[in-house]
């Protein structure tokens, strides 16, 4: 554990993320129609080579994943978590609440405006829907996740090199000076995504978890009840913090996780079982049938702005998640092989995501389709956490369902915060080696920056949605920033291993930077040497 922090990064990051919410606060409509028509260009200019991005993304990783590269081992010891609260930390951590949210009513959107040149409200149209879901939540996004993982993992891990954090990265691939220009501004950039990114969670999250408990308490949703709600969420992840990752967030998350399995066995059992179950394979099937053309869909004919809406909409925001996301991987990878990591990532990520999303939309869908609750036209009004609530309220025991339903919100969502603080933290601390983690005490002050930057835009009445667009925008030159990533470890891997065997790679020790024929060829042989 250290001491070292970067208070001159902190000032400035603070500055720069007040300087804009004060600048929402006094000029509310230019700030936003500025943020709009910036995001609104970028999209057109750079959609094209997000997606193309993205798409080589996938690829790059699936060859490493079957390649000798893939048995390049992230450090001589055995993994630090169970492969259960390994996958519930990193899920926890880069989806949060908002999940529980989306995966109600997102397909809802694409009914009356579908992609792929679907015409609207018909039964292709629902068709796709949960479809485009799972692939907005799947491989793809945790593909940029991962593109900032790997290359951390193997600069910590393999390369033995210092600091957590994406200027630290960048330094060691290009040469630059970490604390020069150039790389206060990754840092800087990096927290103000932070901040974006997670507003609209904050933001999202709380009024749904208040309207859900004030219906099954009979109480009236408020301000105070929001703010309560914060504090406790607060409380809850500055604890967690505090006390570390092994006791704190992994116990969070694998609480969670187990919690998010139970409401969706629960919807099975008491709700429409087998048409949730033919949905979700159906869907399933479409999304896979249908991958490429859907993450290069650009529609330059038919102009319906799907993709810029939606797609590429989403990638941004999976980039602005991917710097702090990508570091708490790292952090928690340790051990494991690049292999193990681009598998578990991609694959368990997204069968989680498909598991969920597939429950709960179906369910949406059903009640739709039988005429109990219309999504779609509640959305339409703006009614989109009432329209949540009535669909619980199809339920039998929907008491119970609402309130597994807020635990499983609050608990989703504290512990994203507790991994954005423990980045943050990260990052604010110079020179932190593989074994060292930021002080408690500092990562503790930025789970209370996180909770009260959204409290005072609440409270004055700022726009979260401007400062979460603000952060998208932001997001575009991450793009760059990961592509250098990619290439500087993809060129690492090359010039360390490039001329070994797989069986070599295997046995290849990263504290001595030698091969030994008779080193241990398993971890658990390794382990046993030891001792």
């Amino acid at each position: 554990m250290t001491k070292k922090i970067d208070t001159l990064l902190i000032t400035l990051s603070l500055a720069l993320v007040l300087s804009i919410v004060g600048f929402l606060y006094v000029k509310p409509e230019e700030s936003q129609q500025a943020a709009n028509s910036i995001f609104g260009s970028l999209t057109e200019w750079f959609g094209s080579s997000t997606l193309i991005f993205t798409f080589l993304g996938i690829l790059l990783l699936g060859f490493v994943a079957v390649s000798k590269y893939g048995n390049i081992r992230l450090g001589n010891t055995v993994p630090e978590y169970t492969n259960f609260k390994w996958i519930s930390m990193m899920i926890a951590c880069g989806l949060g609440s908002a999940t529980v949210y989306w995966a109600f009513i997102e397909w809802a959107y694409y009914i009356d405006t579908p992609g792929l040149g679907i015409e609207p409200g018909s039964q292709r149209a629902f068709e796709m829907a949960l479809p485009y879901n799972m692939f907005h939540w799947g491989v793809s996004a945790w593909t940029l996740y991962a593109l900032v993982g790997l290359p951390i993992c193997y600069h910590l891990y393999v390369r033995k090199n210092k600091g957590l954090s994406l200027s630290a990265i960048v330094s060691s691939i290009t040469g630059i000076k970490q604390k020069g220009v150039i790389g206060r501004i990754v840092d800087i950039m990096f927290i103000f995504i932070c901040f974006g990114g997670l507003s609209i969670t904050l933001g999202v999250s709380v009024p749904l978890v208040s309207a859900v408990l004030s219906n099954v308490l009979g109480l009236t949703p408020s301000f105070k009840m929001n703010l309560l709600l914060i504090l406790m969420i607060s409380v809850i992840y500055s604890l967690s913090s505090y006390i570390g990752l092994q006791k704190g967030m992994a116990r969070i998350s694998d609480m969670t996780t187990k919690l998010a399995i139970l409401f969706c066995i629960g919807i099975i059992i008491v709700g429409p079982g087998l048409f949730i179950i033919a949905n979700s394979t159906n869907a399933l099937g479409q999304m896979m049938q249908n991958f490429v053309q859907m993450s290069l869909f650009t529609d330059p004919i038919g102009k319906s702005g799907f993709p810029q809406s939606w797609t590429i909409f989403y990638w941004l925001y999976w980039i602005t998640y991917a710097p702090f996301t990508g570091i708490f991987i790292a952090k928690v990878s340790k051990g494991r092989t690049l292999r193990s990591v681009i598998l578990n990532t991609l694959i368990s990520g997204s069968v989680g995501c498909f598991f969920f999303f597939g429950v709960i939309g179906s369910l949406s869908i059903d009640r739709q389709m039988s005429g109990k609750v219309d999504m779609v036209g509640m959305l339409a009004g703006g009614n989109d956490n009432a329209a949540i609530i009535e669909v619980l309220k199809t339920l039998p025991l929907s008491g119970v369902f609402m309130v597994l339903f807020a635990v499983v919100s609050v608990l989703f969502l504290a512990s994203t915060l507790d991994g954005a603080a423990f980045t943050m933290a990260s990052t604010a601390t110079p020179g932190l080696g593989e074994n060292e983690e930021p002080h408690p005490l500092h990562r503790l002050f930025w789970c209370v920056m996180l909770a009260v930057v959204p409290l005072t835009m609440i409270f004055i009445g700022a726009d979260l949605n401007t400062i979460k667009t603000s952060a998208i925008i932001t997001g575009v030159p991450v793009v760059l920033i990961m592509a250098i990533m990619a290439v500087g470890w993809v060129r690492w891997m090359v010039k360390d291993f490039g001329s070994m065997s797989a069986e070599n790679i295997s046995k290849f020790h990263t504290e001595t930077g030698e091969v030994a024929e008779d080193a241990p060829k398993t971890i658990g042989e390794e382990v046993k040497s030891i001792r």
